[in-house]
């Protein structure tokens, strides 16, 4: 359907010629250069890696590469792994498989003070040539570096890495364990440490290494890549999509965006997750990967906008992805957290309200949504539990509502509500961005990937279901609440939701011309959900012409202002984005 799916999306660095150079031969001879224009006796390089790089790749290539009269490894002064454990064991939830609580650790208490003063002697002992420094916590060890090397990884790739065997969590040899408990690990634990490490040292970069792909690391200058991130939020961009199999899986997503016809399903992609996608920067013909919250770190007011940033801090508070059931199963039947539970229970400050805007749907789709008009909570509940326990399967029949789904229908689904997609249809979930706290209330009895059952937390789950969102409430409240606000000259715009629980706003466009939009000061997301191709433009040719395909997600920052969405071409028929936004004003 669509093979212009563009799945390695780029920003353009400006005057970027020359900042960037692939291979450990060029890195190296790029850093001895810098060396040499220090003119001093000594100096001290410090690599500080984010947790999942390979430090002794990292080590052993750029020792053979400098040479350096010494090579010291922060790990060398981490607690001993038994104190580390006690560190981080009240944020883990003890035996859950899936949930614990957001840690305020901050990464020096992840090292022994002693062990540390041993290392900045070995450091201070060196009167000439290069002191080499590596690992998570380099810059805390020698904390006054000569030259600063950021070594960092997005949260997908790191991912991988637990998924192959290939990294341990921070302070922890456990590449053996369980990849679902390093990432419960990572989530909970080791990323917050690293980002709250990682704040502090972006304007302090003199190069970031990218070891995403270790056939070819590549070096950029830490100016150009700041340069490129201020670049970023002054015209639309994407970030890099991925996409993961998934037990109830679909097929669609293999056609649309030109994926492996031989993989067994794809059930997710995550298009706008700037927690864990990928953002690359093209710097003179070079493809340099960051993670996409280096750019929310670095330009939290120009992305996000004041009112936004006042609200959410450095966070980006909106997500898309898709989950493709056609050809599949059932998604798990599930309900999110209220505030006040996330909060409590997980240190979150705000929770997954969300949304299904259907993308498409064969013939006899259905999404389920809320609950039968007269349930008896009492039965239902026992009814989850015995078939958690192995007994005969929940009679989803008899208590949860199912609706028939179409393309471009949109249901609502504010935190508290019980719900699932059903199998042959394709959702873009547009949803506020604290994305794993799912409670599975029945999965169908089938398996996870792996051949295990997959975590279900009835207690969650039952402590947060809103029982009065039964069918009349969600037939008037939650499905289709279209609303026709503005039109122009070949175009209309519709308000689609969401409910009023929900801070985020969502409006669609149907359009054969061009479409005039304004961030009014706040991000949008959008996301072409009808036709082949569109064009974002800038009214006074503030950015290059930006074109978007069918399906493709993309962000425009909130200093961008006014921008403009033309069909490419002539339009026989009507293109249509959906925009997600959050309300901070009235006009948008």
């Amino acid at each position: 359907m669509n093979a212009s799916y563009d799945k390695s999306p780029s920003v353009a660095v400006p005057d970027s010629a020359g900042a960037s150079v692939a291979g450990w031969e060029a890195i190296g001879a790029r850093l001895r250069r810098a060396v040499a224009e220090r003119a001093a006796p000594r100096t001290v390089l410090v690599v500080e890696c984010y947790t999942g790089v390979d430090e002794d790749r990292v080590r052993d290539e750029l020792s053979e590469q400098l040479g350096p009269a010494d090579t010291i490894e922060a790990r060398h002064a981490l607690r001993e792994p038994a104190a580390i454990d006690r560190l981080v064991e009240p944020f883990l939830g003890g035996d859950d498989p899936v949930f614990g609580f957001l840690c305020g650790i901050q990464l020096a208490q992840f090292f022994e003070p002693e062990r540390v003063a041993v290392l900045r002697k070995r450091v201070a002992d060196v009167t000439s040539g290069v002191v080499l420094v590596v690992g998570c916590g380099a810059a805390h060890v020698a904390a006054e570096a000569d030259v600063l090397v950021y070594a960092d990884l997005a949260r997908w790739e790191a991912q991988l890495r637990f998924r192959r065997g290939e990294a341990d969590n921070l302070g922890a040899d456990n590449r053996a364990a369980p990849s679902s408990r390093q990432y419960k690990r990572a989530f909970f634990i080791d990323w917050r440490v690293c980002d709250r490490w990682k704040r502090g040292l972006i304007a302090r970069w003199d190069f970031v290494l990218d070891t995403h792909d270790p056939r070819q690391p590549k070096l950029s200058e830490g100016e150009a890549v700041r340069r490129g991130l201020r670049h970023a939020v002054t015209r639309p961009f994407r970030v890099v999509p991925f996409f993961d199999p998934a037990p109830w899986g679909g097929h669609w997503m293999k056609e649309v965006c030109a994926l492996d016809g031989a993989a067994p399903n794809y059930g997710w992609c995550f298009n706008c997750v700037l927690e864990e996608n990928s953002l690359v920067l093209d710097c003179g013909g070079l493809r340099v990967e960051l993670p996409s919250l280096d750019l929310v770190f670095d330009q939290p007011r120009a992305l996000l906008g004041e009112a936004v940033h006042a609200r959410f801090g450095d966070e980006f508070p909106i997500r898309f992805d898709f989950l493709d059931t056609m050809g599949g199963g059932n998604l798990s039947f599930q309900v999110h957290p209220l505030t006040e539970y996330i909060q409590q229970h997980f240190g979150m400050h705000y929770t997954q309200d969300e949304s299904y805007y259907v993308l498409d749907a064969a013939p006899g789709a259905e999404v389920y949504l809320g609950l039968t008009d007269g349930v008896d909570r009492d039965a239902m509940a026992r009814d989850l539990r015995s078939a958690e326990a192995g007994g005969r399967p929940f009679p989803d029949g008899k208590y949860v509502s199912r609706w028939p789904a179409k393309k471009h229908d949109h249901f609502l689904i504010p935190a508290g509500t019980c719900h699932c997609q059903g199998r042959n249809s394709v959702v873009l979930e547009i949803s506020a961005t604290p994305y794993i706290f799912t409670f599975k209330l029945w999965d169908w009895g089938r398996p996870g990937l792996d051949g295990e059952p997959r975590p279900i937390h009835l207690d969650h789950g039952l402590a947060n279901l809103q029982w009065n969102r039964t069918a009349g409430w969600v037939r008037e409240h939650l499905i289709n609440r279209i609303t026709g606000l503005s039109h122009g000259d070949g175009w209309r715009e519709e308000r689609t939701g969401l409910h009023e629980r929900e801070f985020i706003e969502t409006r669609r466009h149907w359009f054969t011309g061009p479409v005039p939009h304004d961030t009014c000061g706040g991000v949008h997301v959008l996301n072409l959900v009808e036709g082949r191709e569109a064009i974002v433009e800038s009214p006074t040719g503030a950015f290059e012409p930006f074109p978007v395909h069918y399906a493709e997600t993309f962000i425009v920052p909130a200093a961008v202002g006014p921008y403009v969405i033309r069909p490419l071409g002539a339009a026989e028929q009507p293109h249509a984005t959906i925009k997600a936004f959050v309300r901070t004003c009235e006009k948008r």
